[in-house]
């Protein structure tokens, strides 16, 4: 009898990990191909959430997160921003072409309309979305917000805060939640005062939380600034949101 019993709770659980898996999801940006990742609800207008991963491209951080969010009971879409053939090998490379997104911030936006139009094919439901994103992703995340696309709200993890001084500050309309480490250098002080300052414009709905003993890439198991108590910490602030934007 616990033989049996055994054997159907191994097969349940095949069962349940077969049922989260990642898809990859093929389509364009004008004539660049695209490789995204889908959760495998797709199909039944749930509430979405597009991910944003970082200069890198897709990586297990972006899949793990995806993943949790199916759990949760969103279909979650994680983004190819770069496109078939042209995916970074190594941090120079990842910066070059990070780089050259944040200066053409128009090309980025138009790479996150396209996801966000993928994930409402995918069931994606259009008045209940959300975006997060990590690191360059997580910029990708408030240009979403910047340029006024109709999503519930974003997150930006350990994102870049800055953008360039010959742009205006607009009222941005969506929920903002910046979740930042205290001690990332790559956001200086001026960065955080100003995004304070554009997102006063339009009397938007936003927080920010500071990480204490965080470095840049804190909420990543695969980079030495792993953090895990404020990982951990930072990962239940996003599913709050999610759950007061999107149910």
């Amino acid at each position: 009898m616990k033989t049996s019993f055994s054997l159907l709770m191994i097969f349940l659980g095949i069962q349940i990990s077969l049922a989260q898996t990642l898809k990859t999801i093929s389509y364009k940006d004008g004539i660049q191909k695209l490789n995204g990742l889908v959760t495998s609800n797709t199909g039944k207008k749930l509430p979405g959430v597009l991910i944003l991963p970082a200069w890198k491209g897709i990586d297990e951080e972006a899949k793990t997160a995806a993943l949790e969010l199916q759990k949760q009971g969103y279909i979650a879409f994680v983004a190819d921003i770069y496109g078939e053939g042209n995916i970074p090998t190594d941090n120079a490379a990842a910066a070059k072409i990070a780089g050259s997104y944040k200066q053409d911030y128009k090309a980025y936006q138009q790479r996150i309309s396209a996801a966000l139009e993928e994930l409402k094919k995918l069931g994606g439901n259009p008045e209940k979305i959300a975006v997060i994103g990590y690191c360059f992703g997580g910029t990708g995340a408030l240009e979403t917000a910047r340029a006024g696309f109709p999503v519930a709200g974003i997150v930006s993890i350990h994102g870049g805060l800055a953008k360039g001084n010959d742009r205006l500050n607009v009222p941005i309309t969506t929920k903002v939640l910046i979740e930042n480490p205290a001690d990332d250098e790559s956001v200086k002080p001026e960065d955080l005062a100003n995004l304070i300052a554009e997102l006063k414009v339009g009397k938007t709905d936003w927080q920010i939380i500071t990480y204490a003993n965080s470095k840049h890439t804190f909420t990543s198991p695969d980079s030495p600034d792993y953090n895990e108590v404020m990982a951990k910490r930072a990962w239940s602030h996003t599913l709050a949101f999610l759950k007061e934007i999107l149910k």
